[in-house]
């Protein structure tokens, strides 16, 4: 009895091999971009934690932490909204769009969005 061969053509491989390299770029080039969210939200409950007075030392306390922080580039102090729960607690909101350029006239757009817990 003659078996019947299983597996993958030299063009199968080709075409997934492409689309394995295609996803690779673009998560390299997106994984920055997520990983500094995840340093901004971690920097933001870090501050709303301590509970400030006021708006202008949230955003001293944002400005310090991103001269330690180098991978926080796309918002400044001056960006984060500030406000009060019904509990009296500093809530800290934030938002920034982030363009990442694909290859070409190709671009690929991040809306990031968060607030302190």
């Amino acid at each position: 009895m003659r078996q019947r061969q299983r597996g993958l053509s030299l063009i199968g491989l080709l075409f997934w091999g492409g689309v394995i390299a295609v996803m690779a770029v673009v998560a390299m080039k997106v994984f920055p971009t997520v990983l500094e969210y995840y340093t901004v939200q971690r920097v933001v409950d870090r501050i709303a934690a301590g509970n400030p007075a006021t708006v202008p030392q949230v955003r001293q306390q944002f400005d310090t932490a991103i001269q330690v922080e180098y991978s926080i580039q796309s918002i400044k102090g001056s960006d984060l909204t500030v406000s009060k729960d019904g509990n009296d607690r500093v809530v800290i909101e934030f938002a920034w769009d982030k363009e990442v350029d694909l290859a070409g006239p190709v671009y690929l757009l991040i809306k990031y969005r968060g607030k302190s817990r």
